[in-house]
């Protein structure tokens, strides 16, 4: 146990003394700061909204131009109320800072199109090649026209439906034409509207109509009425399967390449002159899962203050999900099962690698294999129960991502120990299997295959 524990320690250190893993970690703030304003970022860095013109193109488009302005508007309208509805659904009546609020909402509505009276001669121009040619001069960011236009939108009537024309001055954005599509469209529904007799003031009440939906389930919290309160643990299991992915993908790929180097630089040969393989395996393994775990706990302190600061209630809920009938416990199982399996798996691999290039083209068959379950999670979210989903919780390689994924929805204890229990002697398996493959893997240098797999296997070592 001495010898597992100092492999561990020498493990832990060669990465955790380093400077540019301290470096990492402390400007991954910094990412998440970034992150979290992209959308600020974003919002403050959209272009102004695009000028266009409305050009009614012959007696038949009467009214058309209106008709369209008062669509588009009432259409900014609706949306607001809409963000604003959002917005107080959100908080729940706590306060938010100062203009947060106003800010969402004004996002939530930001309008893409500036309607522009159109300029004398284009409106006077007669249709034809000349028109055309005024309309590109208005488009053109180098002519001398005034005002500079984005956007010109004739509107017509082709068998008694309004339709348009839409010239753009970039023949990529669509933006200009499909606030024209949705407000012709609203257009002619009033018009069909009125024409069989039905008042304005009706469409625009059943336009504006949002049914109050209230969802309850004996399975909630509360027992009737389901809150953000029952949908916390479903968001939490499948960020712990998640989570498990991403500390597989980063703490084996770290004891794959570590394996690897000390193998071409002999030193595991050293090694084994003074402890057997499974210690020097079962040091590595843990002294890497310190290491991702000194990422998990600085990254769970940092996030989880944020919270508590943030948004105490939320906290408290989330608090209250993890603890409620031990599921934190259940995260906790599945997350040592599923690390242990791959760990020991990519470090037998890693014995029998000298190259990055050996290393990479086993990568490939693993990731092919940990996609299955990232496809499948988001399957559970919806539906846990699916057959699909329940067969593959039973494939050891797939319990800990889609049983943490199910265990919020109270999957049947049968299945959740069954699988546990299958999940814990496979891994069990895969040490053996493994230790002996590491061994061999270490003292020899044969590329790996399964004949020399095999072979390793059979040969066993101490």
């Amino acid at each position: 146990m001495n010898r597992i524990l100092l492999i561990a320690r020498r493990e832990y250190a060669a990465y955790a003394k380093t400077v540019g893993f301290w470096l990492s970690l402390l400007a991954l703030p910094l990412f998440g700061v970034i992150g979290g304003g992209i959308g600020y970022l974003t919002a403050s860095s959209e272009s102004p909204p695009q000028a266009v013109a409305l050009i009614e193109d012959g007696r038949e488009a009467t009214g058309l131009a209106a008709m369209v302005r008062d669509a588009l508007a009432g259409d900014a309208e609706r949306s607001a109320a809409r963000a604003q509805a959002a917005v107080a659904e959100a908080t729940k009546g706590q306060p938010l800072p100062p203009g947060a609020a106003e800010s969402a909402i004004a996002s939530a509505t930001r309008n893409n199109l500036n309607l522009v009276a159109t300029p004398a001669d284009l409106a006077a121009a007669a249709p034809g090649a000349a028109q055309e040619a005024l309309v590109r001069q208005y488009l053109d960011d180098e002519s001398d026209k005034t005002p500079h236009l984005d956007a010109v939108v004739f509107l017509t009537r082709t068998d008694g439906q309004p339709t348009a024309r839409v010239w753009s001055a970039s023949a990529t954005d669509d933006t200009v034409s499909d606030a024209i599509e949705d407000a012709l469209k609203s257009a002619n529904r009033r018009e069909a509207f009125a024409a069989a007799g039905i008042d304005a003031a009706v469409v625009t009440a059943t336009d504006d109509f949002k049914p109050n939906v209230t969802v309850f389930s004996p399975r909630s919290a509360s027992g009737a009425e389901v809150s953000i309160r029952d949908q916390i643990p479903v968001f939490i299991g499948l960020a712990a399967g998640f989570l498990l992915w991403s500390l597989i993908i980063t703490g084996a790929s770290i004891l794959l390449n570590s394996v690897m180097e000390e193998k071409a630089n002999k030193i595991l040969e050293v090694l084994l002159s003074s402890a057997s393989s499974t210690e020097i395996m079962t040091g590595k393994v843990l002294g890497v899962a310190l290491l991702t775990l000194t990422v998990l706990a600085f990254w769970g302190i940092l996030g989880g203050a944020g919270l508590v600061i943030g948004s105490p209630d939320l906290a408290r809920d989330v608090g209250s999900a993890l603890m409620d009938g031990g599921l934190v416990f259940y995260f906790l199982l599945y997350m040592v099962g599923g690390y242990l399996m791959y760990a020991v798996l990519f470090a037998a691999i890693g014995a029998f690698c000298e190259t990055p290039r050996d290393a990479q083209t086993l990568m490939g068959p693993i990731m092919m294999v940990l996609v299955v379950p990232i496809v499948v999670m988001q399957m559970a979210l919806r539906n846990p129960d699916a057959p699909v989903v329940q067969i593959l919780s039973w494939v050891p390689f797939f319990t800990p991502f889609l049983m943490s994924a199910r265990a919020p929805s109270d999957p049947p204890m049968i299945e959740i120990v069954g699988t546990m229990v299958g999940m814990f002697a496979f891994a069990a398996l895969m040490i053996w299997v493994a230790g002996r493959a590491f061994r061999a893997g270490a003292l020899s240098d044969v590329k790996l295959s399964f004949k020399s797999f095999a072979g390793a296997i059979r040969g066993g070592g101490r």
